[in-house]
């Protein structure tokens, strides 16, 4: 297991937010989070010796459906983001009001 990047702290930074559970993403309504702790819990299956050989196949193809999952969605959010910060702001007009 390669050991954690070190890096200075920049001042007000906050750490970052602890990963969400399977169930605590479902319950949030967060797709993106869902399928990463998802993808967590079958890669920890898939390395974990005593997972049967029979379940390697399936598990092994799962894990790369959600790889592939996440990379749209974060994708899809990354492109929606860049979208809402370029929107410009209509005329203002008080007949409107």
């Amino acid at each position: 297991m390669a050991a954690p990047k070190l890096r200075a702290v920049k001042p007000g930074e906050k750490p970052r937010a602890k990963p969400l559970t399977i169930v605590e993403a479902v319950e949030a309504g967060d797709r993106l989070a869902e399928m990463v702790a998802t993808h967590k819990r079958i890669a920890k299956a898939v390395q974990d010796e005593d997972t049967p050989a029979r379940d390697l196949a399936s598990l092994t193809r799962r894990q790369l459906e959600i790889s592939k999952e996440i990379e749209s969605l974060r994708r899809q959010l990354e492109e929606e983001a860049v979208q809402d910060a370029d929107t410009s702001d209509e005329e203002w007009s008080e007949e409107a009001i």
